[in-house]
């Protein structure tokens, strides 16, 4: 029994019972090797963490793609838009030029097919900066109305008698009006109201029929304004290749109307040139078809414009005809 006893309390010392898979296993002091549970767990957590990350990817993705269309479509909307609703436009979303909205026109721009496309882009982020730079620095200020405007165009012509002169005996003040039509343009004053009010003053002259003087300096006004947005955009230049026609009308189109015979002769085979009467009202017609596409219809700036336009095709027909005589 003594034997029985020492074996079996021998055997029991040397027993290791079956190691549970549920349980940690010790291979030596202060060693714990995983079982297969822990082994799951990780495989678990990996996924979980996995998906998680998958998911914080996909909703960042979904932010920036709908981020994307919103400024699409407001760029949309201020393509689309004439000067007016442009300003308006971008009061009311202000805060939306912000490092993205330059970064997506920009891109839109680089990847233009045409040189239109991209010229409109262009004038349209230089749109935005100025109707944006006059509400940073007019907050605080009145904003003028078309008929101030006006009157500080035609400030520099104006003499302290009501009648108006024209041409006026300083010709440094018709430099001092061009100077202004083109700051007021370039920070986008010159709107719809701006050429409506102009044009409803020059009727009311024409009405009245006594002032000559004030209807010419109207007139003047007009023209400024018509060369200033015609010679934003050329035509004059074509993969590489100067288009003399297109060239010579853009020439034109910047000049003082008072200029227009002298040019016209010198750059017509009727006179001096070298390109031909056929040439030039080819590329003016077409220059007046452009106008009307890239104008809204019926708008006074498509209205001024096109007039512009078409006194140089009267004016370059008249002077053919006054030194070619009448077409047989």
């Amino acid at each position: 029994m003594a034997t029985l006893s020492a074996a079996s309390t021998n055997s029991a010392r040397h027993y290791n019972p079956p190691i549970p898979i549920s349980s940690p296993r010790w291979t030596r002091p202060g060693t714990i090797v995983m079982g297969k549970w822990c082994s799951y767990s990780l495989s678990s957590l990996r996924k979980r963490r996995r998906r998680t990350l998958i998911y914080a990817v996909n909703e960042d993705a979904e932010k920036s793609f709908k981020k994307t269309v919103e400024v699409d479509r407001l760029i949309d909307m201020m393509r689309d838009a004439d000067a007016k609703e442009l300003q308006k436009l971008v009061v009311e979303n202000v805060l939306a030029f912000n490092e993205g909205f330059w970064i997506r026109l920009a891109a839109r721009t680089d990847t233009c097919k045409s040189d239109d496309d991209k010229k409109d882009y262009e004038e349209l982020a230089l749109s935005v900066m100025n109707i944006i730079d006059r509400l940073v620095h007019k907050t605080n200020e009145k904003i003028e109305s078309a008929t101030d405007v006006l009157k500080e165009i035609i400030k520099p012509v104006m003499s302290d008698i009501e009648e108006v002169s024209w041409p006026p005996k300083d010709i440094k003040s018709v430099a001092l009006m061009e100077k202004e039509v083109k700051q007021r343009e370039r920070e986008g004053q010159l709107d719809e109201g701006f050429l409506s009010e102009v044009n409803a003053q020059l009727r009311q002259a024409k009405e009245d029929g006594d002032k000559p003087g004030l209807e010419a300096m109207l007139q003047k006004v007009l023209q400024l304004y018509a060369s200033k947005v015609l010679s934003k955009r050329t035509y004059a230049y074509k993969g590489g290749e100067v288009l003399k026609t297109e060239e010579f009308l853009e020439t034109i189109i910047k000049a003082p109307e008072e200029e227009w015979n002298k040019l016209l002769i010198d750059g017509l085979t009727i006179g001096k040139g070298d390109i031909s009467p056929e040439e030039f009202y080819a590329v003016v017609k077409k220059r007046i078809e452009r106008t009307l596409i890239r104008t809204e219809g019926g708008s006074y700036e498509q209205r001024v414009l096109t007039e512009y336009l078409k006194g140089i095709q009267s004016r370059s027909e008249e002077i053919v005809q006054a030194i070619q005589g009448p077409p047989q």
